[in-house]
């Protein structure tokens, strides 16, 4: 079977990398710092799938108040060293990269000081090379559909025939913006609180993604493998 797609996008946080949870505990503690307090749900609204500087604008405007200049260089100094540390790669991403049937990249809003220390600290760089694209790249970042136009067009690719994995529903936006489609991620430790799904364009986990992938021809497949016919 022909594969359903010429190129994956992928995004980084929260889908190559498990790292939602650990941003943002340091950035809610940074604002608390600021006297702003955030809860989980604000911090999905109002940060995940976005760029910093966009997220931080956007929470200004919200309550009022102005944040100081410095505060990514702040937040980048106390992020990136925990990363270094700790920073996972999303369980069973690695078996998903080695199996890869058709060309793939990672397009992210996070800059690119935080995006190359994110694929260094998980052994995941060398899997992509220079396949890697920030939304600093672009004009507007996600949910604009900047940023996968450029992936597109870097990879020589179709946007018809491109397919984006994203965890946040910021991600989708900028995916069906670019009219590409879409599959919901759910394997990140901030999306557990999710309740189960049976869409066919959504995967709780890389296991279930791989079987997508494969029954996609996406995916080279093995003995063992789920054989189910083509998602929709």
């Amino acid at each position: 079977m022909p594969p359903a797609f010429d190129l994956v996008i992928f995004d980084c946080d929260g889908v190559l990398v498990d790292s939602e949870v650990m941003t943002a505990r340091i950035l809610r503690q940074l604002l608390s710092e600021y006297g702003i307090e955030m809860d989980d749900a604000t911090f999905r609204s109002d940060f995940l799938g976005r760029s910093l500087p966009g997220a931080l604008k956007r929470l200004s405007l919200r309550i009022n108040f102005a944040l100081p200049d410095d505060l990514p260089a702040i937040y980048a100094e106390r992020l990136l060293p925990a990363f270094e540390q700790s920073l996972q790669p999303m369980p069973g991403v690695v078996d998903v990269l080695q199996r890869m049937a058709v060309p793939y990249c990672v397009a992210s809003s996070s800059d690119p000081r935080r995006l190359a220390t994110s694929l260094q600290c998980s052994n995941l760089a060398h899997w992509f090379g220079a396949r890697v694209f920030s939304g600093a790249m672009v004009q507007h970042a996600k949910p604009a559909p900047d940023l996968f136009f450029y992936a597109a067009e870097r990879m020589s690719t179709a946007i018809e025939r491109c397919l984006v994995i994203e965890d946040s529903e910021i991600g989708m936006q900028a995916a069906r913006a670019a009219n590409m489609q879409c599959w919901h991620f759910r394997g990140g430790s901030h999306l557990r609180h999710l309740p189960p799904s049976d869409a066919s364009d959504v995967a709780s986990d890389m296991r279930q993604l791989l079987d997508m992938f494969v029954a996609n021809g996406l995916c080279v497949m093995r003995e063992g493998d789920m054989r189910r016919g083509p998602q929709t």
